[in-house]
C-alpha cells in the first residue's frame, strides 16, 4: 500500500536534533520532515541521528557511500562546505513496506560557482523494522545536469578540504 505524504509538511526548514519519536505508526511520515529539515539546516549531526548505527548513505551521482552516522554527518559537512544554501524540497513522498521513495529538488549554489543549481532528485529511504531510523539511504540526481545548471565544466571536482 502507498501513502502520499502532504508535501507542505515535508518541507520545513528548521534544523531538527536526534530523533526519537515513541508512536512508530507516525515515524515514516516524520522521518521524511526530519530527513529535510536536517538537510535544509546547518547542523551536520542532526543528519546522521536519523540513522541507524550501521546505516549507509550511497550518493549515486558522484559514486559514494558513507557508513555509520559520523561519515554520514561528515557527508552533510562537506555539501555545506562546497554548496552554499543546500536545500532540499519535498514533492512527493511514497511509502511502501519498509521503505519510502521521496521525490525532490536539491539545489544550492556551488561555492565560486556563477550560476546556482535546482535538479530533480529521487531518494529511496529505507527503514528499520520499528520504521523510526534510517537503515539505508540512497539518492539519485544528475550531477551533469548540476554541474551544466552550475556553469561549471563536466570535468569539474570540488576542493579537497
Amino acid at each position: 500500500m502507498t501513502m502520499l505524504f502532504a508535501a507542505a509538511a515535508l518541507c520545513a526548514a528548521t534544523p531538527t536534533t536526534a530523533y526519537a519519536a515513541p508512536d512508530a505508526g507516525r515515524c515514516p511520515s516524520r522521518i521524511v520532515t526530519d530527513w529535510a529539515r536536517a538537510w535544509n539546516g546547518t547542523d551536520p549531526q542532526a543528519l546522521g541521528a536519523l540513522f541507524t548505527a550501521d546505516g549507509t548513505y550511497t550518493d549515486e551521482a558522484v559514486g559514494m557511500t558513507f557508513h555509520g552516522r559520523e561519515e554520514i554527518a561528515g557527508w552533510k559537512a562537506r555539501a555545506d562546505a562546497v554548496i552554499d544554501n543546500v536545500h532540499v524540497t519535498v514533492h512527493a513522498a511514497h511509502r511502501g513496506g519498509d521503505g519510502i521513495t521521496v521525490e525532490a529538488i536539491y539545489s544550492g549554489h556551488i561555492k565560486g560557482a556563477p550560476k546556482p543549481f535546482a535538479v530533480p532528485m529521487t531518494t529511496l529511504l529505507d527503514l528499520d523494522k520499528n520504521r523510526c531510523r534510517i537503515t539505508s539511504d540512497q539518492d539519485h540526481y544528475s550531477l551533469a545536469t548540476v554541474l551544466s545548471q552550475s556553469g561549471l565544466p563536466a570535468d569539474w571536482t570540488p576542493p579537497a578540504l
